[in-house]
């Protein structure tokens, strides 16, 4: 009789299976394998969670197709088989499954770095794996035995293989002696051939052609050793890209700053706040002023279609156009015409919307004209409502022979007039309502009172809780926002 230790010991032994020191030594390998391939996706994983934003998926296909890789690996391990009471069957199936799909992230990792000729091929490949795969899948439903849908994927890989070493070499003869390739093309080529030659190897083990063990996972290792070259080369370069793009933004935002009013005339009577928010480093709204003394003043407040470097550089242009018509600033239909006219021409798929507002303290007289520009917003002191003054024409830039006229509007003490870009009232929240004029003329009746910046900085924080810009949300449109109050 055994007693109970001994009993359990002799149970634990039938239960795990015996290897030989060969085959352990094997069984390591194959998992030291696994456990590097691992790892190099997780560490892909990371630098693409942590790198700046950017659609280029690259590393997370070159993750998917380390970490199938390697659970096929360990899949395949009769030693990590032994930890879980799944049946011989199972394990062949997952296998075979993984075998049928591990080539379209691998194909996908391709088709992110080549080139439209390559994009063709792999078009065509990925299309193709993918209908096997299905087929497959419904080939094992139906109870098709692992080994004759493992004899039919070591054919079908032999056929991928010999249509990609085709490719290959056609398109490096296609390339021609006179162009060389870099360096990253020849380490992924490299890595590819050697690639090529352990699958060839271990489809011809599976096919019985050759004895031996199937070493296919040291031609991966090897391979993936090259495409993480190739993806942190591809990551680091584009992230070179990325700042020598931003530092350039950041020279055209210091540039554009520079054309914008580094101060408001200062004028008895007359308060003027400014307020300017750019969406982007770089932005198509526009203001500037004609001083032309301590009683009068000319505002231009202009919107360039589109947003970022193009629209800056328009609005630059605009501020050159616009110091040329000091000579007659006190008429705002013959300034907006003159604009017009040194502006068309200049661009193309751009127009540009403005308004243009005289301010005559000794008259208490404004003069007014527009642009395709919403209306001016007008709040009466000594009435209490809200006038909205629209004198429109053309946008600017487009029909050179456009004509624009001004209206002449009578202010007293107390009275604030608004002058804005479209930021403000087509900002939209979440149910894609807009801020809107109604919003906007409610918002300077019942704020007629506070001081013009305070007045300013009020309104924008409300544009920016009504839209959600205050949240993750980011800002649609550049703002652009002018207050006079009238003492």
């Amino acid at each position: 009789m055994l007693d109970g230790a001994n009993t359990s010991a002799l149970l634990l032994a039938q239960a795990v299976p015996s290897f030989s020191r060969s085959e352990l030594r094997w069984e390591l390998a194959n998992f030291a394998a696994a456990v590097v391939l691992l790892s190099v996706a997780l560490a892909a994983i990371a630098l693409f969670c942590f790198r700046r934003r950017t659609r280029d998926l690259t590393l997370i296909y070159f993750s998917l197709f380390c970490i199938l890789y390697a659970v096929r690996l360990i899949a395949y391990l009769p030693s990590f088989r032994s930890l879980f009471e799944e049946s011989r069957m199972f394990w062949s199936y997952l296998a075979w499954v993984i075998s049928s799909i591990i080539i379209l992230p691998g194909g996908l990792f391709l088709y992110q770095l080549g080139g439209e000729y390559l994009r063709k091929f792999l078009r065509w490949l990925l299309t193709a794996r993918a209908l096997l795969a299905v087929f497959g899948f419904l080939a094992a439903a139906r109870g098709i035995t692992p080994a004759k849908l493992g004899v039919a994927n070591n054919i079908i890989a032999l056929a991928t293989l010999a249509a990609a070493a085709l490719f290959l070499a056609a398109n490096i003869r296609r390339l021609g002696p006179r162009k060389r390739l870099t360096p990253e093309i020849r380490v992924f080529v490299a890595g590819f051939l050697v690639f090529l030659l352990f699958i060839l190897h271990a489809n011809l083990v599976g096919l019985k052609i050759l004895p031996g063990h199937n070493v296919e996972f040291f031609g991966v290792l090897v391979f993936v050793a090259c495409l993480g070259y190739v993806s942190a080369h591809r990551t680091f370069a584009n992230e070179e890209r990325l700042l020598a793009i931003n530092k350039e933004l950041e020279i055209a935002r210091t540039i554009q700053s520079s054309t914008l009013p580094q101060s408001v005339p200062t004028l008895t009577g007359l308060e003027i706040t400014a307020c300017y928010v750019p969406m982007s480093a770089v932005a198509g709204d526009f203001y500037d002023f004609l001083s032309i003394d301590e009683k009068r003043v000319g505002i231009l407040v202009a919107d360039v279609t589109g947003h970022g470097v193009p629209a800056a550089l328009i609005a630059s242009m605009l501020k050159v156009a616009f110091a040329s018509q000091a000579a007659h600033a006190h008429d705002p239909a013959r300034v907006l015409t003159g604009l017009n006219r040194s502006l068309c021409g200049k661009f193309e798929a751009h127009f540009i919307t403005a308004a243009y507002l005289f301010v005559d303290l000794e008259k208490s007289l404004l003069n007014y004209s527009a642009a395709a520009h919403p209306p001016l917003m007008l709040a009466s002191g000594a009435a209490g409502n809200v006038r909205e003054i629209e004198e429109n024409g053309l946008m600017l830039g487009m029909y050179p022979e456009a004509v624009y006229s001004s209206v002449e509007i009578r202010v007293g003490p107390g009275d604030r007039c608004l002058l804005y870009t479209d930021g403000i009232l087509e900002a939209k929240n979440a149910a894609q309502e807009e801020f809107g004029k109604s919003r906007c003329k409610q918002f300077l009746e019942t704020q007629r009172d506070i001081p013009a910046a305070r007045f300013a900085s009020t309104l924008l924080d409300s544009v920016a809780v009504f839209s959600g810009y205050n949240s993750a949300r980011a800002q649609e449109d550049d703002i652009t926002l002018l207050v006079l109050d009238f003492q």
